[in-house]
């Protein structure tokens, strides 16, 4: 994967003024630097700033220069008055919950074994494999999602809650998304969408071969696992936000439940109007032709 170019923030406090540059993945925490965040672009800018803080986010105040902009409330044109606005402390803030994902791989190497403590030419008489595990952590805004990738076979997953298996999904995957995400590639796969202050997970089958399998919601915080089902014909792929995409073998793990470091998203009115307007701007959510009224006759006729 490409290394993104390196990003210039520049922080001042008081008569103290320090130029920072990071670029991901090399990067030092910085959250304890920075007091505030302006994001000028679309949706996936916005998950892309998310990704830099591992743990706390400062504030972020999103401007609206993409395509949808459903998590970009504010209009670029009047940033100067706006940027003023909530510097002054004039702001509501919505925090968006965030998933915190662990991905435990199993690898196998090939170690040499020395039979009766006896080496040939230098060279030990055997090997053997040894099994070790290597886990890797994210921090996800809207979904992880486990999918079949380029096989054609179904995917073949258990979901686990809370160390029991609640159900084994047999389709093209299944995604496991924040409030925020309920939104996203979620909605899309048919799932209801929920306000961002509501604490919950959601998991939305990607085409399920089942007639009866409905995506659910679950509490914020429990603990899910999702591993390759023992039958399964193939392996399965992951992503992150749409990055980071690998393959998950028979034998690996994904743990994922709630992050306790939300991303505090400023709002241009409130959390409340703020959702209901991206529903109806971005995704012209209930948008249909009104029914006419009856007429006086008509009205008569009943």
């Amino acid at each position: 994967e490409s290394v993104r170019p390196a990003m210039n923030v520049t922080v001042k406090r008081g008569p103290e003024k320090k130029d920072l540059s990071f670029c991901q993945p090399n990067y030092d925490d910085i959250s304890d630097q920075i007091d505030f965040i302006i994001c000028l672009g679309g949706d996936g800018t916005l998950l892309y700033a998310s990704s830099l803080f591992p743990r706390s986010v400062p504030p972020v105040m999103a401007f609206h220069l993409g395509s949808l902009g459903f998590l970009t409330p504010f209009n670029f044109e009047n940033f100067q008055s706006q940027v003023t606005q909530v510097i002054e402390g004039n702001a509501a803030l919505v925090l968006r919950s965030r998933l915190k994902v662990k991905v435990i791989k199993e690898h196998w190497e090939k170690k040499a074994v020395i039979q009766n403590g006896i080496e040939e030419n230098g060279v030990s008489s055997g090997l053997e494999k040894e099994m070790f595990k290597q886990a890797t952590q994210y921090l996800v805004l809207n979904e992880v999602v486990v999918d079949r990738g380029p096989s054609s076979y179904l995917s073949n997953v258990d979901v686990f809650l809370d160390g029991h298996l609640i159900t084994t999904v047999q389709g093209d995957g299944v995604i496991v998304s924040t409030p925020t995400g309920s939104t996203a590639y979620a909605a899309a796969a048919g799932a209801s969408m929920i306000h961002p202050n509501v604490p919950a997970i959601m998991i939305t089958p990607i085409c399920p071969h089942s007639l009866s399998f409905r995506p659910i919601v679950v509490p914020a915080g429990v603990d899910l696992k999702i591993m390759l089902s023992p039958d399964a014909r193939n392996t399965a792929w992951v992503s992150f936000d749409g990055r980071k995409r690998q393959e998950i073998c028979h034998g690996d793990s994904i743990s994922i439940t709630t992050s306790c470091y939300p991303l505090p998203s400023i709002c241009f009115q409130d959390p409340v109007s703020d959702w209901f307007e991206s529903l109806a701007e971005c995704l012209h959510w209930n948008v249909r032709k009104k029914q006419n009224h009856f007429s006086i006759d008509e009205e008569e006729e009943f």
